[in-house]
């Protein structure tokens, strides 16, 4: 067969073509592909690390907001404590009618900075439940090129902290 009688004169020539042709291919993935992945990838890790330290910055804020706000619960606990105990003093020698209406005056303050604290909180979680909501869908727009739906995220979120 004459295909198998050339293959001994152009063996050596298919052998030297075949290695040039794998070197180039070598150094061309080895020295120009692989730093350009090495770069995106080293990019993406940084953009996740500044994602997650905006998150426990976030986070950090919403700790201290809740501390401020404890302690202005307990001075205003205190606070209430003290104006009551005097009031039924007051109203003891004065009259009973005047102590019922402090206490339902003290009450109603009580309620308005309850519900003010739990404003101001529900807001703070709010604003951490959408930046979390904000990072999680650009990490996988950028990880994956899929579009989520803020609805979605908020979801996840959601999820996520209530389980944690």
């Amino acid at each position: 067969m004459p295909q198998i009688e050339q293959l001994a004169s152009t063996y050596a020539s298919q052998i030297f073509w075949l290695l040039i042709t794998f070197g180039i291919l070598y150094f061309g993935i080895g020295k120009a592909m692989v730093p350009r992945i090495q770069a995106t990838v080293d990019s993406r890790d940084a953009r996740i690390a500044a994602d997650l330290r905006a998150a426990e910055t976030a986070r950090a804020a919403a700790d201290a907001t809740e501390e401020a706000w404890r302690g202005e619960m307990e001075a205003a606990r205190v606070a209430a404590q003290a104006e009551t105990a005097a009031a039924k003093a007051r109203a003891t020698a004065a009259f009973e009618t005047q102590v019922r209406q402090a206490d339902a005056d003290l009450a109603m303050r009580a309620s308005h900075h309850d519900r003010t604290v739990a404003e101001a909180k529900s807001a703070a979680m709010g604003n951490v439940q959408n930046i979390a909501a904000d990072a999680a869908r650009d990490l996988v727009v950028k990880l994956s090129g899929a579009q989520v739906s803020a609805d979605a995220a908020s979801a996840a979120v959601r999820k996520v902290m209530n389980d944690g």
